[in-house]
């Protein structure tokens, strides 16, 4: 992965929020960092959960001053060539804030999947644009683009949720604020590595914090 990210983008910071996870990662990351200065390394030993990490990571690239921050899962379902294509999206058009590797535009797919998860996945997607009334057509998907000014201005303390649920209230924050948010097509592949971190019970807690967010905007 981190091979395909410096490819795609040779003098960008290259960041890994590790976990402590038992499988290696930080080592592996170590070894990479002696040949490749700007790979960062960020090891958390007393938090766990998947949007808390990328919520760390936003804000150490807003700390630091970056213009972009890019987000993408390392399990290789995202493949990082495709990432530039949403740099310079959002490189052409300032007023836009955030742009999402969409599965959901014409263009965009995904590989590997059995029909009855496409369809489950497509209607989730579907029931939680529009009950969060986002303008968007792939409101889960991490592989994002965020401006960091925009990150910036949203309060990244003020995020609530430590799941899944936070890449959805990220995007309300954004769309309360009048913020232009824009997709490209994506392919989507069954992953590569590791096992799924989205079990049942993260899963309804992301549901019932997507449900309380919708609350809020009545």
């Amino acid at each position: 992965m981190l091979v395909g990210l410096r490819r795609a983008f040779p003098d960008a910071c290259l960041m890994v929020v590790d976990d402590n996870s038992p499988d290696g990662t930080a080592d592996l990351v170590r070894e990479a960092q002696r040949s490749d200065p700007r790979i960062e390394l960020i090891v958390r030993r007393d938090k766990r959960g998947l949007g808390s990490a990328i919520v760390d990571a936003m804000k150490y690239a807003v700390a630091r001053g970056y213009r972009f921050f890019v987000n993408l899962d390392a399990d290789q379902s995202h493949d990082p060539a495709q990432l530039p294509s949403l740099v310079e999206r959002a490189r052409s058009d300032a007023d836009v804030d955030v742009v999402i590797g969409s599965r959901y535009v014409p263009g965009g797919k995904i590989v590997g999947w059995p029909l009855r998860r496409r369809m489950m996945s497509k209607l989730v997607n579907r029931f939680a644009t529009a009950f969060l009334k986002l303008p968007v057509k792939d409101c889960s998907g991490s592989m994002r683009c965020y401006r960091t000014s925009a990150l910036d201005a949203v309060d990244l303390n003020s995020l609530q949720c430590t799941g899944y649920a936070v890449l959805e209230e990220l995007l309300v924050k954004f769309h309360r604020d009048g913020r232009k948010m824009s997709e490209v097509p994506i392919t989507f592949t069954e992953r590569e590595l590791g096992h799924s971190k989205l079990t049942l019970a993260e899963a309804v807690r992301s549901v019932r914090f997507m449900l309380r967010l919708a609350m809020t905007l009545r």
